[in-house]
């Protein structure tokens, strides 16, 4: 098999030119570094351990595969394959195991493999995954046997003496209906699939590749946290040595686009490495630095380098913004600026790279500022390109669907990982914990269960102050001694009658914390609203979905719209979520294309005034 890239070798010296700014980055990844790859995605041998005997038979070893497919591709579009049917997915109920195998030839070095080493990167899959080469185990860096989780990336770095001319990788994939593990909306056994409960999408669903590395480097993953006031911004950069010794951090700021031009600030800080894995923070003066904002979405290139004492430099690179975030009072502030937050519930399900680039763009045609991605994971790039649109996220962990001290252990590493690889974008201003007591049912009457969220919180808060953090969205919140535990007061409000709507609303304004939303407002202590939180409806809508009623289409659908938007305005609200972007499954209230982005109402039609105007 030939790669797309034939010279593996990395720059060697300082003075190696810097690749070009906006090129087309064909990873899902959000942080780039400066060498060749080779795409594992196309045809893989597949087959299903209908009895879950591969490991004891040693498939790793050796397996005669009866079936080949795509990767990627989710394991039910997989099963159905085996079967002659590729219109519907096979859907699964209780536990499915599969595996895939295929061999690439090991590409063409020049140089030999003193300063670097292959990678293996999976761009997600899972929800447990097992990975051989040549019939030996793999451990991912962080050192596990089987990596869990579906959502986020993971890689291996591969030992030369274990590397053949031609190579075999083997993956076994596992998942099952537990519903202590993050499964978002899939059906579990205890949510099953049908209404807002959608069929399981699993296994290889990113691409997976093959790269050269460095030995001591910084690793794809980084924090940005920028104070406005005194336009500093602080970069947490990872850092994997092999050699341990004297190394130079050394960060470069460029315009966005000029980076052939001298950078605007660089910066260097000599660090004593041992062998491993470490987290380091550093911090930039960038006086004069623009803001970034959804009305001028300023973005600057950081080119960040591990620098030997022999002078060789391991380089990643990748875009960033100022911007701060704050919850003040009943407004939203971006900027010290209040902001109204014309939010969008967005639902990827199955969608594609190329199909969620045309929602982003729907999103902002409809007048939003805000998209709410539900409990689900996208495509890096999907947060680049809200960089770039100046679109805001509010992102959530993907939730369990039962309460457990197993569950909540669960949640908290899904939280880190995703922490880990999206902290470093400008949009990602909000996240949530939970939502609607999903993984966290007993949340009104286990301490045990605010105590995990309220420290999840203050973990937040510490470590990455760069957010906004609602503890449950919709209700439910968590009060201590009158304190509130988010950053927000949400509530959900679902009625398809005008009247109604006003009561509810006027309700919300008015603090009354039960008889709102379907479950009172606040859980735990007392707590008494004077307008200290900023108020969010943050789902409202659902017109099209028969449950809740309402106009299904046309002209009707559109001027609800309007009518319920003009009632928050109305009011000292500091921002709501239209419910939703697409249809999906059985929830047929969308009102962009899934597949085309073509709107069925207005353009601006959720486009509200700003703040001040109100």
């Amino acid at each position: 098999m030939n790669s797309e890239h034939t010279n593996y070798s990395l720059s060697g010296s300082l003075e190696a030119p810097l690749a070009p700014t906006d090129s087309i980055n064909p990873l899902p990844r959000a942080v780039l570094r400066l060498n060749n790859h080779f795409l594992l995605d196309g045809e893989w041998k597949f087959a299903v351990d209908a009895d879950d005997s591969g490991l004891r038979d040693g498939w790793h070893l050796g397996h005669r595969y009866e079936h080949a497919v795509q990767w990627p591709g989710s394991i039910e579009t997989h099963l159905a394959q085996t079967k002659g049917d590729v219109t519907e997915p096979t859907l699964w109920h209780d536990k499915v195991v599969v595996w895939y195998e295929r061999e690439f030839t090991l590409p063409e070095i020049e140089e030999p493999l003193t300063r670097s080493m292959f990678q293996l990167t999976f761009g997600a899959c899972g929800y447990e995954t097992q990975v051989w080469l040549n019939g030996r185990q793999l451990r991912t860096i962080e050192g596990e046997d089987v990596h869990y989780g579906e959502y986020t990336s993971f890689s291996y770095e591969l030992r030369e003496e274990n590397l053949h001319l031609v190579n075999r990788l083997t993956v076994r994939i596992a998942d099952t209906m537990d519903a202590e593990t993050t499964r978002g909306k899939q059906e579990s056994h205890i949510y099953k699939r049908g209404g807002i409960w959608y069929h399981t999408y699993s296994g290889a669903v990113r691409s997976v590749w093959l790269e050269m590395v460095e030995r001591n480097r910084l690793r794809s993953r980084l924090g940005v946290d920028s104070v406005v006031e005194d336009q500093l911004v602080r970069f947490n950069l990872t850092t994997r040595v092999h050699d341990p010794g004297h190394y130079t951090l050394r960060v470069r700021v460029f315009e966005r686009g000029g980076r052939h031009q001298p950078p605007l600030f660089t910066s260097e800080f000599p660090l004593r490495l041992e062998a491993g894995q470490k987290q380091q923070r550093v911090v930039q003066e960038m006086p004069g630095a623009k803001l970034w904002s959804p009305e001028a979405p300023n973005l600057y290139l950081l080119v960040a380098e591990l620098v030997d004492a022999d002078g060789y430099a391991a380089q990643i690179e990748t875009h960033f913004g100022l911007r701060k975030i704050e919850s003040r009072g009943r407004h939203v502030y971006l900027n010290n600026e209040p902001t109204y937050l014309d939010g969008i519930l967005y639902q990827p399900g199955t969608a594609t790279y190329e199909e969620m680039q045309r929602h982003m763009h729907a999103m902002q045609k409809l007048g939003c500022n805000l998209v709410r991605v539900h409990i689900a994971g996208v495509d890096p790039r999907i947060y680049n390109l809200a960089d770039e649109l100046g679109l805001l996220l509010w992102v959530e962990v993907p939730s369990p669907h039962t309460s457990s001290p197993r569950s909540r252990q669960n949640h908290r590493e899904e939280l880190l990982r995703m922490l880990a690889l999206i902290e470093s974008h400008p949009s990602v201003v909000i996240w949530s914990l939970y939502n609607e007591d999903w993984g966290c049912q007993d949340i009104a009457t286990n301490p045990e269960t605010r105590r995990y969220i309220t420290e999840t919180y203050h973990f937040m808060q510490i470590e990455h102050p760069q957010f906004l953090v609602v503890d449950n969205d919709g209700w439910h919140h968590i009060s201590q001694e009158g304190r509130l535990k988010s950053d927000l007061l949400t509530a959900h409000l679902y009625t398809p009658d005008l009247p109604r709507w006003q009561e509810l609303l006027d309700r919300l304004v008015r603090g009354e914390m039960v008889g709102t939303a379907a479950y009172p407002l606040i859980v735990g202590d007392a707590f008494f609203y004077r307008r200290q939180k900023p108020l969010i409806v943050s789902e409202w809508g659902g017109f099209g979905f028969a449950d809740y009623g309402g106009p299904q289409a046309g002209e009707e659908r559109t001027e609800r719209i309007r009518q319920f938007k003009q009632e928050l305005r109305a009011r000292p609200i500091a921002g709501d979520v239209y419910t939703q972007a697409t249809n999906i499954e059985d929830e047929r209230n969308g009102i962009i294309d899934p597949h085309s982005g073509e709107l069925s109402v207005p353009e601006g039609v959720l486009h509200s005034r700003p703040a001040t105007d109100r």
